[in-house]
Order: C-alpha cells, then structure tokens, then sequence
C-alpha cells in the first residue's frame, strides 16, 4: 500500500503522515486546506530539528516532505489510494458521516478503509459502508512518529485477508502490530486510561500533588512517564472521549470518568496541545 489517504490534519493525524511518507509512502493530507497545509509545516519543523540535531540530513527530510500532500478535493485521488485512515474526533456520528462520503465518491474497489478510533466500535463504524470486511482499526499512539506500536483492530465483519495487508503495511512503516479483536478500548487503552482516570481521582481527592503522583509512579513502578503527564501528552478530551466509551459499553462503575478531566475539558486545558492541562506548557 504505496498511496495513502489521511483524513484529518490534527495532531495525530499529521504524526502518521509524517510515519508514512518517512516509509516512502505518497500521503495526501486533508483536514482543510489551510489546516492540512499547517501540518505539513509542523512535519518539516520536525525534520528540520532532526537534521538539526544531525539524527537526518537535509536530503532525506526534503524526500519525506515531498511525500506529503495537502489537498481539499479527494475525489480527485480516491482513484489512486489504497488505504484510507481516519483521524478526526472521537465522535461517532462524525465518523460516521465521513465514511458515508468518502464511499460516495467511490473509491477503487480493493482500497482499505480504517480508523484511528482510540476506542468507538470498529463494528458499527463498518456497518455505515457497502464493503465492511475491507474495514478495520489502524491505531496509532501519539507521539505516532515515535511511538513503535500500532494496533490492527479486527470487527466482525473484518476479512482476515485485510488485517493481513493491514499488518504489511504497518510492519513497512518499521511499527510493531498487534491484532486485537474488537472490544471497548481494545487492549492499550483499555488497561491505560483507566490509570490515568484513577490518577485524576487521586488528585481531585487531595491524596497527593500532581507532581507527587506522577513521581510515585515513574519512581515507585517504574514508568518512563506520569499518569498525568501522559495525559496531558495523549489530550485529556481524548482520555475523557475513551473513558466515556468504556463506562458506556461496560456500564461498570469502575469505568465512570473523574469529574476532574471533564472540568478540564470544560475549561479548554486538554494537555499539551492547548499548553495546560494537569501541567503548564511554555
């Protein structure tokens, strides 16, 4: 899978962009012109830090950059991908509609279509188009140019034949996959969020400082970051949208989110992408 549709140009989906075009793949990059064409700006910031730090040369971050397409009109390119990712909001009835769209303009017959969903139903979402066994989950974490795992989410109705090339195409992007069939939050996710919501609750309760928590677990087990620092890496309206989808499909206590992320949420302090969060970003 050479030719490569990413649909969404926020942060996530500018970081598998980038994965991708540094594989050689051609990305075409939507999310609005404008937008699109900041992410491509934001990538060859990246790359240029990198050559910077002598870690690439010039060369080669001009190839990736190149690789990088921002367009507004995709009916113009449906004809030539052959792999459609998703990354947009973490709103089912969004995805929904966009999928519905793209399937309009009908794309070639043999293309896949995923989602980087960090936890909705990869089931459901595939009900919405005509060809649901060439529908899976493609999820990447953030930061996606560094982080090395990527997991292939299976639906029902998903053909092994396509978590096979799935598997491929992300072992051609130097990622580790992981096949996981679908469940609520799927495996990461489903073990990760709920640390950081119980992290939330200890800092909403008064038990310790955020500093402190965080200390506790990257001294006391061992974990290269905080809780909360990963939250605010992840976004807190992302770690909000997953706890809500586990609590919503288990109907689990155990699973309400703290009242302290959709504080948060309310008042725009999502982590770092809006500099604030649990902590303050210059």
């Amino acid at each position: 899978m050479d030719k490569v549709l990413v649909y969404g140009a926020g942060t996530m989906g500018v970081g598998i962009a980038q994965v991708c075009a540094a594989a050689g793949k051609t990305v075409f990059l939507v999310g609005g012109l404008e937008r699109a064409e900041e992410g491509k700006e934001k990538v060859a910031s990246e790359l240029n830090r990198a050559v910077q730090k002598g870690k690439l040369t010039a060369e080669r971050a001009d190839r990736v950059l190149e690789k990088i397409i921002p367009i507004t009109d995709i009916s113009e390119i449906l004809s030539e991908v052959d792999l459609i990712i998703e990354v947009i909001i973490e709103d089912m009835a969004i995805k929904k509609e966009v999928f519905r769209k793209i399937e309009e303009l009908k794309p070639k017959p043999e293309t896949i279509f995923a989602t980087n969903t960090s936890a909705l139903s990869i089931t459901e979402l595939a009900k919405v188009t005509s060809f649901p066994e060439r529908f899976l989950g493609i999820h990447f974490f953030n930061p996606a140019p560094v982080m090395k795992l990527v997991e292939i989410v299976k639906g029902l109705f998903t053909s092994d034949k396509t978590v096979i090339k799935a598997q491929a195409f992300v072992e051609s992007l130097e990622k580790t996959p992981i096949v996981v069939k679908e469940s609520p939050g799927f495996v990461v996710n489903r073990i990760l969020v709920p640390m950081i919501n119980e992290a939330a609750y200890a800092l909403m309760e008064g038990v310790a400082s955020a500093e402190d928590i965080d200390k506790g677990m990257t001294l006391g087990a061992n974990h290269p970051i905080g809780p909360l620092a990963l939250a605010d890496l992840i976004g807190i309206d992302v770690c909000l949208a997953v706890m809500e989808t586990l609590y919503r499909e288990f109907g689990d206590s155990k699973y309400r989110p703290c009242p302290l992320l959709r504080k948060n949420v309310r008042a725009g302090f999502l982590g770092r992408k809006t500099k604030r969060g649990f902590f303050i970003y210059e």
